[in-house]
């Protein structure tokens, strides 16, 4: 039993009074081992507060995450209620009622007949499900020769093996390599970087047609399916391919039985100014990742939306899609997810998403007048800009600069968070700035990140240029 005396075995630490935190002061592994770490202790819509007071506009979301922005009580309450009722069940063995609820309203959003939904917690984990049911699917159907993937390159899936195996991210492969599975690429639709610059017609990247031929070269009766993004994250910069693409893409998968598994974890959610990413493309996906926005950041939520048609696959054989996880279908989480769609809708803040992407984007055209942006690109709450050495000739600047990096920093010091991103034009070379704020902005603060973007480029490239 527990005694309040135990407490004098383990006498209380002082944690010294500063501004920010790094290793090895503390005892946090922190995600970044080399720089500084302000303690940010509240948030309100797109700002945050570290502890000595200072404000930062959350120009990403966190990482594309915090849709509905900071501080928003309703999330707070209904997660609470939930916990005080039932925490957590055993998902083999129990349902609840967020977690029957969030899928019916999650159903009813997604396109077409994705109308089953699957529980996880992270992006990555909802991309490993969606692998798995994708290959369990075929092996069930009697095809397991149906056992490769394709994916996009550059292109970025998530962390866990399987996830990082269809991701194009060289760096990772130095590390794990001989863990990863072999997966094929075929060049993602970035039209800024395509020899035709996104012009011609008949271009295979654009239009789409190289998937098809990389099916045909490993051969369609090998080929279990292909996973994208349909608005490109950080790895492409928020790359948006042109219209007719997805609509080969369908065609393709359907004409050489291949699964097309859509990722929307970072785009999707209304991130786009539409719930999915494709719904401009009238395009239906046989399988949907989501995650991110489903619960706007207020807990770390994800799901695979699946057609009765693969699901009943595997209830008329294993009867279950062979991915356990101790927290899936989380009856808190769940209803942290379901307050969050819910007020998305009730504030009707997927057409604001349009609206203020529109606002965004053309408040974000006038940074192509500075002499190394190369590109400014993106659709609804998404945008990348890309820096360039030489704007005539798109050549990146030397990795050894990191002005990505350094850009970065100077943001976070002009009182504006970004997200990085590297690697994209060659596997080394090329530097992203991601901005995805929450819904909720307003113009006015448009103009603020707008502002504060251009005093980190004066502070960041400067000394790049001086250094390359």
């Amino acid at each position: 039993m527990w005694r309040r005396d135990k407490l004098a075995f383990f006498p209380p630490r002082k944690r010294p009074i500063a501004a920010t935190h790094r290793y090895p002061d503390g005892n946090v592994f922190y995600r970044k081992l080399t720089r500084d770490f302000p303690e940010i202790v509240r948030g309100e819509g797109c700002y945050v507060w570290d502890e000595a007071g200072r404000r930062y506009l959350d120009g990403c979301g966190g990482a594309f995450v915090a849709n509905i922005g900071h501080g928003v009580r309703e999330i707070a309450v209904a997660m609470s209620k939930q916990a005080s009722r039932i925490a957590y069940v055993n998902g083999t063995a129990f349902t609840s009622e967020p977690v029957e609820e969030l899928a019916r309203e999650l159903a009813a959003l997604a396109p077409g007949d994705l109308e089953h939904i699957y529980f996880l917690s992270s992006g990555s984990e909802a991309v490993e499900a969606a692998l798995k049911l994708a290959r369990q699917y075929w092996v069930e159907s009697g095809r397991p020769e149906k056992e490769a993937i394709i994916s996009l390159a550059p292109g970025y899936h998530g962390n866990t093996l399987l996830a990082l195996s269809a991701s194009a991210r060289p760096h990772y492969a130095t590390y794990f390599r001989e863990w990863i599975v072999d997966v094929h690429r075929v060049p993602a639709p970035l039209a800024y970087r395509c020899e035709c610059r996104g012009l011609d017609v008949s271009c295979a990247i654009c239009s789409g047609t190289a998937l098809e031929a990389k099916i045909l070269e490993l051969g369609a009766d090998r080929v279990a399916a292909f996973i994208a993004e349909p608005v490109g994250g950080s790895s492409t910069g928020a790359s948006v391919p042109r219209d007719d693409y997805w609509r080969t893409i369908r065609a393709i998968c359907d004409r050489h039985d291949v699964l097309f598994v859509a990722d929307e974890v970072a785009c999707g959610a209304g991130r786009t100014g539409t719930w999915s990413a494709l719904e401009p493309y009238g395009v239906t996906p046989d399988l949907m990742t989501m995650g991110k926005g489903i619960a706007g950041g207020y807990v770390p939520l994800s799901a695979v939306a699946a057609p009765r048609r693969i699901v009943d696959v595997l209830a008329r054989g294993s009867g279950s899609l062979m991915h356990a996880q101790t927290f899936s279908h989380h009856p808190v989480l769940c209803a942290a997810g379901l307050a969050t769609v819910r007020y998305l809708r009730d504030h009707a803040l997927v057409a604001r998403a349009a609206e203020m992407g529109r606002v965004l984007h053309d408040k974000l055209a006038a940074l192509l007048e500075l002499p190394h942006v190369g590109d400014v690109r993106g659709r609804g709450m998404i945008a990348g800009i890309e820096l360039v050495l030489d704007r005539e000739t798109r050549t990146p600047f030397p990795r050894s600069a990191k002005v990505a990096e350094r850009f970065t920093e100077a943001a976070q010091r002009a009182g504006l968070v970004v997200w990085p991103n590297t690697g994209h034009v060659n596997g080394v070379d090329g530097d992203i700035l991601m901005l995805a704020p929450p819904f909720v902005i307003e113009p006015v603060q448009i103009d603020e990140l707008v502002t504060l973007f251009r005093t980190a480029y004066d502070d960041s490239v400067a000394g790049a240029l001086a250094r390359t």
